[in-house]
């Protein structure tokens, strides 16, 4: 079983919400690399979520977009990221998810970039600028057994969101706001009622990210889903030297049980 999706079958089992931080490959140097994700680990996260600095980020928010600029100026390649974590694989135990854009993939090629990520024992991508539509084009990565992960919006209709469920592998990743990444204080509209309806659709599971940056927004969202994703406060909260807000974040995941 793909590493990824056998961690969020634990938290079904254990009756977990799973919580995913989201890091920048390489923000500070790639030498901090190893130490993040083994502080995040022994923290008790699910997995993480490993960014590919890149030029043109358009999902991101400036928090992000701030940390791929000092990752680039460190001189950070998804080359020297992907020899980092095969340096490093058999130290750090948890998931690792890949997210980058698919500019930065194709350069790299799809046939070197899908045997590297075997050899670093990626377990999953998210691309996010390429819709199902054009998923085949990287069928190559989940044919390798690495987990292509896939996003649903407040906008996605009923109708599109079974499109998208329909095949999904190891989670399905539900964007909690309208627009790009980034903190805030709370969430509009009937989130709640969106993300309810992505879990009842899909057949995997269901994690919500963007914005969610406090304890109160992972108890909050957790109701309805099973886990979240959180990458502007965990960034910042590694460059300030935050690190006990971190587990506070990851510890709010725990006291929850699974619906």
């Amino acid at each position: 079983m793909n590493k990824l999706t056998k961690a969020l079958e634990e938290c079904r089992v254990k009756q977990e919400k799973a919580f995913i931080p989201y890091i920048m490959a390489g923000d500070g140097g790639l030498e901090r690399l190893k130490s993040q994700l083994l502080f995040l680990e022994n923290g008790g996260a699910t997995a993480v979520e490993l960014g590919i600095p890149f030029s043109d980020p358009v999902a991101d928010g400036p928090v992000i977009q701030q940390a791929g600029i000092r990752s680039l100026e460190e001189g950070t390649t998804l080359k020297a990221i992907l020899n980092k974590v095969m340096e490093i694989k058999n130290e750090v135990k948890i998931p690792i998810i890949l997210m980058g854009y698919s500019n930065s993939i194709m350069a790299y090629g799809l046939k070197e970039f899908t045997e590297d990520c075997l050899r670093a024992g990626i377990s999953g991508c998210i691309i996010p600028d390429v819709p199902i539509e054009e998923e085949k084009m990287f069928s190559a990565i989940k044919t390798a057994g690495i987990v292509l992960i896939r996003l649903v919006t407040l906008t996605s209709s009923k109708e599109r969101i079974t499109e998208i469920t329909a095949g999904a592998e190891g989670f399905i990743y539900a964007v909690t706001v309208n627009g790009i990444t980034g903190a805030r204080d709370g969430f509009g509209g009937d989130l709640g009622g969106y993300l309810k309806k992505v879990k009842e659709l899909s057949p995997v599971p269901v994690l919500a990210g963007f914005g969610i940056s406090k304890p109160e927004h992972v108890r909050d969202t957790t109701q309805f889903c099973d886990g979240v994703i959180v990458g502007s406060k965990i960034i910042e909260c590694f460059e300030t030297g935050n690190e006990a807000q971190i587990n506070e974040l990851i510890q709010a995941s725990k006291d929850l049980v699974q619906k």
